[in-house]
Parts: C-alpha cells; structure tokens; sequence
C-alpha cells in the first residue's frame, strides 16, 4: 500500500500555517484542530514544519515571549517529505530511523498531504487483523 492509498481513504482539509504567522496563531489552530503539528507553507512549497514539540522548545527558551515569535524562528526547517508513490510500510521506517512523527506529501514540489506516524501504524494494524481474520477464515473453512 502507498501513501496514495492512505492519502485517498481520508476527508476533510489540509490544516497548516505560514512562516509569518505567530506562534501564537499557530497553536491555536493545533489546539481547535486537536493536531500535533501543521506543514509551514510558503506559497505551496513546503518550509517548514510547526509541531508541539517546537512549542515546548520556544516556551522553555523564550518564556512568554515565544508567543508572539513568528513561526519561521521556531519551526522545524529541515524537512523530510514523501510522494504518494512511497510504500507505507516505507514511510513508516523512515519515520522512526528519523524520530519524526510527521510527514508532508508532495507532488511536484506542492504539498498534497500530511501523515502522522499514527496514520501509518493504524494503516499497519488494520493490515494485520485483514490478513488473521483472512487466516481464521480459511482455517475454520477446511
């Protein structure tokens, strides 16, 4: 299964920010959203990526002055992006080589997707209880 595949099961927008926008804008839409991390969009490309882990460091660092920072001084710059043709049990062994939890899909350098590593391990779950439930299936057909 690809990230395609993924990618098309799901609805709904894609929730994400610019590297202009404060921090304190930015967590709010990860709070409405009840997200861990939003893509920073420059135009359609991808710049950065804006998680809670980057709150965290920001507060601890600037107290509450981090709130009115822009994104683009606490964001995660060096991004790690797939492309919908990228198997998912790959994207999943990238993540956890990379301690990343979150994934940017692009095609032709525009974004077209976000995937959590918790997408991923459902998408691994559910592929294994198909394949017993197929497997008792088959045992108690014999």
């Amino acid at each position: 299964m690809t990230i395609k595949t993924i990618l098309d099961g799901r609805s709904g927008d894609i929730f994400s920010c610019t590297a202009d926008m404060s921090v304190s804008d930015a967590v709010a839409i990860l709070a409405e959203k009840r997200i861990g991390a939003l893509p920073v969009l420059d135009g359609d490309r991808v710049a950065g990526i804006f998680s809670e882990r980057d709150v965290l460091h920001c507060v601890r660092e600037f107290g509450a002055a981090a709130m009115v920072k822009p994104v683009a001084d606490v964001m995660t710059a060096d991004v790690i992006a797939v492309d919908t043709s990228k198997s998912a049990i790959g994207a999943l062994s990238l993540m956890t080589k990379r301690r990343i939890r979150h994934l940017p899909v692009v095609e032709d350098g525009q974004l077209v997707g976000f995937v959590s590593i918790g997408d991923l391990v459902k998408y691994r779950i559910d592929k294994i209880e198909s394949e017993a439930a197929a497997m008792r299936d088959y045992i108690n057909s014999a």
